[in-house]
């Protein structure tokens, strides 16, 4: 089978996990879970939690909240991947004042030399408002060209909205 990379958009609570993971458990019985969110209080392990209930036991948990790259690149060819969420990953590095650019290059050498069938969620940012602060405008710029970047090099977008996908490139 050939490598596929997809990548889902869409707003805060639209429905893009869930469909991300309906896409992959049609595929694999034996999916791989790479974690990006790092749990700072209670409200976000609740949240957590319930996101691993609702997935069940089959999911095989990666926590990163940095090193996607690094995290993917030992993961055994052919495997189904849901990375979620690229949002939550470039707050990461922000607060953590680190290279973005670089760990940024870094993922899309990992994707473009993998052979992993790996989907990517993301949030939509760019639909709102210009912030009148600075760290939020600069969040929003590197936020949509992350996305711009990982949907050239996807072989599928979907955007959801509502909880219903609109297929922006490939498609099924």
């Amino acid at each position: 089978m050939a490598k596929l990379t997809t990548f889902v958009l869409g707003g805060i609570n639209s429905g893009k996990s869930a469909f991300a993971e309906s896409l992959i458990t049609n595929q694999t019985t034996t999916p791989y879970y790479v974690a990006t969110s790092v749990v700072l209080d209670q409200e976000t392990q609740e949240k957590v939690s319930a996101h691993k209930n609702m997935r069940g036991p089959n999911w095989q948990t990666i926590e990163e909240p940095v090193d996607l790259g690094s995290a993917l690149e030992p993961l055994p060819a052919e495997s189904f991947v849901l990375v979620d969420c690229l949002t939550m990953w470039l707050n990461n590095l922000m607060y953590q004042e680190l290279d973005v650019d670089g760990y940024t290059d870094h993922l899309l050498e990992t994707l473009a030399q993998s052979e992993l069938n790996i989907t990517l969620v993301s949030n939509e940012v760019g639909l709102g408002g210009i912030s009148e602060n600075a760290l939020t405008r600069k969040f929003a710029r590197l936020q949509g060209t992350l996305n711009q970047k990982i949907a050239k090099k996807s072989d599928r977008v979907a955007f959801v909205v509502a909880g219903l996908p609109m297929w922006l490139k490939g498609g099924i």
